[in-house]
C-alpha cells in the first residue's frame, strides 16, 4: 500500500487550517442562518454600519465563570413580561437613555410592519460585529439609534 504524498498532506494541512480560521459569521452563513446589518449611531452622533450584528451579553455564574450569550434578538421588559424581539422584524430603534448610569435605558422599537412598541431594555448588553475597519463593540446603553437593513 502506498503512503501518502506530499501534496495530499499539504492540500488536507491547508483545509483544516481554512476550517479552523473561518469566522463565525462565514460559517453562520455556511449553515444558512441569516446575518444582519445595521447602522449603529451612539450618544455622540457617529453612525457605524456593522455587519453580522449580535446582541452580546455575560452571565455571570460564579466569582471566576460565565457563559457568553450571542443573540439575534433584543430581550426588552413591558411591565413584569420579558419580550425577545426578533432582528428580523425590527426596522429602528430609538434609544432613551437611563435616568442614572445604573438605570437601563428604554427602547421606542418600530417593526418592520410600522408597528411601535416602547420597552425597558432588560439585560444590560452590547451590540457586536464587524465595520470595515475591523470588530466592534457598543454598549447599548451608549447608543441612539439602530436601523437595520
Amino acid at each position: 500500500m502506498k503512503s501518502p504524498s506530499v501534496i495530499t498532506w499539504i492540500v488536507g494541512i491547508g483545509l483544516f487550517v481554512g476550517l479552523c480560521i473561518v469566522s463565525p459569521a462565514a460559517w453562520a452563513q455556511a449553515k444558512g442562518e441569516k446575518t444582519f446589518q445595521a447602522t449603529l449611531t451612539d450618544a455622540q452622533g457617529v453612525e457605524t454600519e456593522v455587519k453580522n450584528v449580535i446582541f452580546y451579553w455575560e452571565e455571570k455564574i460564579s466569582e471566576i465563570a460565565f457563559v457568553p450569550h450571542e443573540l439575534k434578538q433584543i430581550p426588552v421588559k413591558r411591565g413584569t413580561t420579558t419580550v425577545n424581539v426578533k432582528f428580523n422584524t425590527i426596522k429602528f430603534i430609538d434609544v432613551k437613555p437611563g435616568a442614572d448610569a445604573k438605570t437601563l435605558p428604554t427602547l421606542l422599537v418600530t417593526l418592520t410592519n410600522g408597528k411601535t412598541g416602547e420597552f425597558a431594555l432588560a439585560i444590560d448588553g452590547k451590540f457586536k460585529g464587524d465595520s470595515d475597519f475591523g470588530e466592534v463593540e457598543l454598549p447599548a446603553s451608549g447608543l441612539k439609534k439602530i436601523a437595520f437593513k
